[in-house]
């Protein structure tokens, strides 16, 4: 029977049968191997979370730039969309992904109001 084998971000791996492994695989790309036990790595699981919003935001933004021109053409007010432009811009550096202690805090950290549904809820 073939072993399966579990690699972390450093390229290390072990035998899945022998290690302790996170039940939450959204981050799978943080985990870091230490002895027999497999752990999030908070820095690299902040870059995975902040590729996520900008995967998320990019639409937003898209479908952003289709208001402000036809706000543009109409000779409306663009406040509240340039505000929106903005919040998706920023969102990628909320102080609540930088300050996330531990996996729970940093998938909290999706702020549904800005860029919708959490894809970790």
């Amino acid at each position: 029977m073939a072993q399966t084998y579990i690699v972390d971000k450093d390229g290390n791996q072990i035998d899945a049968s022998a290690a302790t492994v996170p039940s939450d695989r959204h981050f799978r790309g943080a985990w870091s191997l230490s002895g027999s036990v497999i752990s999030e790595d908070m820095d690299a699981a902040k870059e995975i979370f902040k590729d996520k919003v900008r995967e998320a935001r990019t639409p937003l933004l898209a479908d952003k730039d289709v208001e402000l021109m036809k706000a543009l053409e109409a000779g409306t007010s663009t406040t509240a969309i340039a505000t929106a432009k903005d919040a998706l811009r920023d969102a990628p550096a909320a102080s609540a992904i930088t300050s996330a202690s531990d996996i729970a805090a940093l998938k909290a950290a999706w702020d549904t109001s800005v860029l919708g549904d959490s894809p970790y809820a």
